[in-house]
């Protein structure tokens, strides 16, 4: 009798070994996925944010340069005129920029996607084991 004890026992701490060494390898991959998720966001964001900055940099100066040229050209005639309808353009390109930022912000996926459909797989997997 306690031969079968003894069995059942190694059975049942050696069953719980598995189970809890499973549960450490699904944790430690679904951890590996979320870390990966998180430098694949930081890289994308780091080299989208660095294009912006130059960017905006370049249409800045541009853009000065722009309209301190059309001020230029008709200063000696609708200088009020010219400053009124490049202060204009510059407002109205402002809003249409802003307006696409913002649809763009809304429309950008989830940044842990796949790690929640990897958990929410686990969680269904571990629901229907029950």
């Amino acid at each position: 009798m306690s031969e079968n004890t003894s069995h059942s026992a190694e059975g049942l701490l050696g069953s719980l070994k598995s189970m809890t060494a499973l549960a450490v390898a699904i944790a430690h991959n679904r951890l590996n996925l979320l870390s990966t998720d998180l430098e694949v966001a930081r890289e994308k964001t780091v080299s989208v944010l660095i294009m912006v900055l130059v960017a905006l940099f370049c249409i800045c100066f541009g853009a000065l340069l722009l309209a301190l040229f059309i001020v230029v050209i008709f200063w000696d005639t609708h200088r009020l005129i010219a400053l009124g309808g490049v202060a204009g353009l510059f407002v109205l390109i402002g809003v249409v920029c802003l307006l696409r930022v913002i649809k763009a912000l809304k429309a950008m996926p989830a940044t842990f996607e796949a790690s929640l459909a990897e958990l929410a797989k686990d969680y269904k997997q571990l629901k229907s084991d029950e």
